[in-house]
């Protein structure tokens, strides 16, 4: 690892998800803004669909999602009769016509944790009260060890053409370390069972930094998991935050590798992917040639929201359940992330919302900068300031921000104002944009690490 590199790896930065990002989001929003913004919606807009499903069979001691295990089912299918609820409540709210939905996503905890009759009603529900465009994807995160082929198929009937499987490492004693015993044969199982159901589209989730990891171990993970040709492949670093989730408590700190060979695993992970047939997106992403995401990534049409990198190409997001985040061009929000308040507003047949942000013309300027940054590795910010009728001199402050990291090799500004990450810094591209983030001050414990 180049010494330069080792101030930046450990620094605290936003996963930019969204600008301004969720840390910036005002506790006293008020929900009837939403339903403003909700209402302003032109009635042409295209709608992609969250649905946040806080549940899991067992707890994964490397997890950070917003996640629980019930003691029992009730728990769960008294959720969804209040997502339920909330969905047609927010229904009315917007204008235009129904089949409008580009993109609709099951994400958690383990959406597949619930059982297939509640899943299929709400996916009814949004079918019946928003409407799916042609051709629209609708896809699910799995739990592998909870996975069947009869929930293959059933997925199907109901419409899922993309599934996730969180698959994290191959290695048996990795697994045993953080609490999620799936032997290579269970997955490879699972895909054989989504293709014979008719769902070809299908992703993973890797992971580096995990206690007991070594370069060796994630190479052969990485080509374990490239041999069964998933679409897209997702790499993401462990988070140790014990103060914060207190399950993670269960990995000791002994056990995890340092920041150094942290960053050696994510290089060996991406250059094992791309030796494998798969194109680097942005940060994090690895996809094959055929696969939307590449296509996208060479036209200049990638995106990225608080699913992570996306072809999805919808004017809005609207998130359901339990700590949901919505989008919409005026600003976020983000649905009560305590599940009795989230609960309760929703009996009382109140739109569950209590935390947002409105976004400003030099919020949306600064956004599209960004945004630009961590899907192409490249960005001409001067064009975009005026784009958005702001004097590119405003920037100023932002290219001097830029200064010490282009001496340290992080990213390249042209003379015309061009800033350029080389493709073997990528895993540095949140600390570029920091330079461009008005709001972001550095604080330990406030974001993910960079590497």
């Amino acid at each position: 690892m180049d010494e330069r590199l080792k101030k930046y790896a450990t620094q605290d930065v936003p996963r930019y998800t969204s600008y301004p990002t969720a840390v910036q989001f005002s506790n006293d929003f008020a929900p009837e803004t939403w339903v403003d913004w909700l209402g302003a919606l032109p009635e042409d807009a295209s709608l992609s669909v969250y649905v946040h499903i806080p549940f899991c069979r067992q707890m994964c001691w490397y997890c950070g999602c917003h996640t629980t295990i019930p003691n029992t089912y009730e728990r769960a299918a008294t959720y969804t009769r209040r997502l339920l609820k909330e969905i047609a409540l927010t229904a009315p709210m917007l204008k235009g016509p129904k089949g409008r939905v580009t993109h609709f996503h099951f994400g958690g905890g383990t959406p597949t944790y619930l059982a297939e009759d509640d899943l299929r009603a709400i996916v009814a529900k949004v079918r019946d009260l928003f409407g799916f465009a042609e051709g629209a994807e609708i896809a699910i995160e799995m739990d592998p060890r909870t996975f069947s082929r009869e929930k293959a198929f059933a997925l199907a009937e109901m419409g899922f053409n993309r599934g996730s499987f969180g698959v994290q490492d191959f290695n048996a004693r990795v697994q045993e370390l953080v609490n999620r015993i799936q032997p290579y044969e269970m997955v490879a199982e699972c895909v054989k069972n989504l293709h014979d159901a008719g769902i070809e589209a299908v992703n993973f989730d890797l992971m580096y930094g995990l206690p007991g990891q070594t370069v060796d171990s994630v190479i052969e993970t990485a080509k374990l998991a490239a041999g069964l040709r998933p679409d897209r492949i997702a790499v993401f670093g462990y988070a140790h935050v014990p103060w914060f989730k207190k399950h993670q408590k269960m990995i000791r700190d002994e056990d995890l590798p340092g920041i150094e060979e942290r960053y050696e695993q994510a290089v060996a992970i991406g250059e094992t992917l791309t030796a494998n047939g798969y194109t680097a997106i942005g940060l994090d992403h690895y996809a094959r040639d055929d696969d939307p995401m590449t296509t996208a990534l060479h036209a200049g049409t990638l995106r990225r929201n608080f699913q992570g990198y996306t072809v999805d190409p919808a004017d809005a997001l609207v998130g359901f359940g339990c700590s949901a985040i919505s989008s919409l061009p005026r600003g976020y929000a983000q649905s009560a992330r305590d599940m009795a308040k989230w609960a309760t507003r929703i009996e009382e047949g109140r739109l569950a919302i209590d935390r947002g942000i409105a976004i400003t013309p030099e919020d949306r300027m600064r956004a599209e900068i960004i945004e630009r940054l961590m899907c192409f590795l490249r960005v001409d910010p001067r064009a975009i300031a005026e784009k958005h009728g702001f004097d590119p001199a405003m920037l100023a402050a932002s290219y001097e921000k830029l200064k010490p990291l282009e001496a340290d090799g992080l990213c390249r500004v042209e003379e015309d104002g061009r800033v350029i990450v080389p493709e073997d810094r990528r895993l540095f591209v949140r600390t570029v944009c920091t330079a461009f983030d008005a709001h972001y001050q550095p604080r330990p414990q406030r974001h993910a690490k960079a590497v």
